[in-house]
């Protein structure tokens, strides 16, 4: 009676880890809970616009810690944001984890497809990292930089002001990312208003041209090729790792550093919820902030320094790209995009 006892007493114990909701776990126990029901999973499916060679270092050493085996699908983040609804809408749940821009975050949340997360680590994070409904949270700042070819472009030439693009000398040199609208509003509020530095970005173009490219790697890219001797919005941290590979580039802000969130979402839906979880307390916890800053990502975490964040940041609002984000889609094609 007590053999038969003490089996009924595991089976319950069994079933109810199956049963239980990862997302209600709590107390010291809860990173056990995690660590086994993802192990016992053995899996995750992560979408992802950060380039292979720099997400990578963070998911290796995630399999290699808790031995959960890491699948992942990487494209921009308009199509990690398109396919993750598409799957949703089809009823298909493939995906566990988004890891991609906040504003793509922001509308996977709007939409319902991510869950709220808790941990006791958000309470070390910046506070920016995470929104009030707390169903994203920040991993990474991407800031906004210029960048110049060193041998097209001295350092005692540069532009100390959005003005000094004016000046003739810049003709034909300029470039700039094609879907940088949320990054184009946030500098217009410094700018003195919407009026005058739309004039300001159009008298620009209308002198000098400001070549339009997709992709924020392959502008950089086209600064170190010297087909683009300076670019206006590339992410620093690519820059210097260009840099730091004795590329001709180096980087500079003009007027206020300007950064944006990146992070993770987890899904409702996910097939594999602790293994979900997991990742997620391991992308914001030191050691894993420490390998993000390996790939010259700046932390979220307040313990973990980056050297690239040289100046005070101001963030882009994440829902700015959803509430009024057509308008200002459509103000920056209209100021940019017709020159290539």
């Amino acid at each position: 009676m007590r053999l038969y006892t003490c089996i009924v007493g595991m089976l319950v114990s069994i079933v109810a880890f199956a049963q239980a909701p990862p997302a209600s776990l709590a107390g010291p126990e809860r990173m056990q809970r995690l660590v086994e029901g993802a192990k016992a999973e053995g899996e995750l499916m992560l979408y992802t616009s950060a380039p292979i060679e720099d997400i990578t270092v963070l998911t290796d050493a995630f399999e290699k810690k808790y031995g959960v085996r890491t699948k992942l699908w990487r494209a921009s983040s308009e199509k990690v944001l398109q396919r993750a609804l598409a799957e949703a809408r089809s009823n298909r749940f493939e995906v566990d984890v988004v890891e991609t821009n906040g504003v793509e975050l922001e509308a996977m949340a709007r939409e319902k497809l991510l869950q709220p997360l808790r941990s006791p680590v958000h309470a070390d994070l910046i506070p920016q990292a995470i929104p009030p409904h707390a169903s994203w949270v920040g991993t990474r700042l991407v800031i906004f930089a210029a960048a110049y070819n060193t041998k097209l472009v001295r350092k005692d030439e540069l532009p100390r002001r959005w003005e000094d693009l004016r000046d003739p000398k810049w003709k034909g040199r300029l470039g700039i990312e094609a879907e940088d609208a949320d990054w184009f509003a946030t500098v217009l509020a410094d700018l003195g208003g919407e009026a005058s530095g739309v004039g300001l970005f159009r008298e620009i173009v209308r002198v000098n041209g400001v070549s339009v490219r997709k992709g924020h790697t392959l502008l950089t890219q086209l600064v170190v090729s010297g087909e683009v001797p300076l670019a206006l919005t590339v992410y620093n941290y690519k820059a210097e790792q260009f840099k730091s590979k004795g590329a001709p580039i180096d980087w500079f802000f003009i007027g206020p550093a300007i950064a944006r969130a990146n992070g993770i979402g987890v899904m409702r839906r996910s097939k594999n919820p602790h293994a979900a979880l997991l990742f997620h307390e391991f992308a914001i916890s030191e050691e894993g902030q420490q390998l993000l800053v390996t790939r010259d990502f700046v932390p979220t975490h307040r313990n973990v320094k980056s050297s690239l964040n040289r100046a005070p940041l101001r963030l882009i609002d994440a829902t700015l790209g959803l509430d009024d984000g057509g308008r200002w889609t459509r103000l920056f094609r209209a100021t940019f995009g017709q020159s290539r």
